[in-house]
């Protein structure tokens, strides 16, 4: 998978996030996006995702140098943010089978693999909303990080994890980014330290028009 930003901009009424990004992101890299507070990091992060449309510029997708059309990227990539919500109403059981029907799980994967490999084996069959933040973090990572897809966006992804919980994040990118481009946006080193290509957005990216 490849994903080419081209004059990519990104405005919230007159005042720009980012501007004028060009740069191809290519599979079996690990990339960290950085950089000061305003800088646009998870917004550039949700644009490549698809969940925020760029205001100028264009993103490509491409598998195998054939391009995937703006309709079925989605398929390909898995987020794991401590924004996005999870349905608290379900056990964690319930969940991550409620996900699979959408995106496949990752070859050699299945519902209780996933759970113990969380460390989450105990709290299987309980409401997600009497999860601590920190094991709901641990959902959301799961139902990232082991989906059968190509592309894997992490943003401040330690967020509300404990000590244990960012060793666990840390052997989990070991183990499940190879082959897979990988884009990390925090300016945490715990967070992004296996990354091999480090990115630094900055105030000058933006502008006001």
């Amino acid at each position: 998978m490849t994903i080419l930003l081209s004059d990519a901009g990104k405005r919230f009424n007159r005042d720009w996030i980012f501007r004028n990004l060009n740069y191809n992101f290519t599979s079996g890299t690990n990339y960290a996006i950085t950089g000061p507070n305003g800088s646009g990091k998870s917004t550039l992060l949700q644009s490549l995702g698809g969940a925020i449309a760029l205001s100028e510029g264009k993103i490509h997708y491409k598998q195998s140098d054939k391009e995937i059309a703006d309709t079925e990227f989605y398929t390909d990539i898995s987020l794991a943010a401590p924004y996005l919500e999870v349905i608290e109403e379900m056990t964690l059981t319930e969940f991550l089978t409620f996900h699979a029907k959408f995106k496949p799980l990752r070859q050699g994967s299945n519902i209780k693999t996933i759970v113990d490999e969380m460390q989450l084996s105990h709290a299987a069959e309980k409401q997600i909303r009497y999860y601590s933040s920190g094991m709901k973090q641990r959902v959301k990572l799961a139902q990232a990080i082991f989906s059968d897809t190509s592309v894997l966006l992490l943003d401040e992804p330690c967020t509300n994890l404990d000590e244990s919980g960012i060793e666990l994040y840390q052997q989990l990118m070991k183990k499940y980014t190879q082959d897979r481009l990988v884009i990390v946006s925090s300016n945490d080193i715990s967070e992004y330290g296996f990354c091999t290509v480090v990115i630094k957005m900055n105030t000058t990216n933006a502008g006001s028009q």
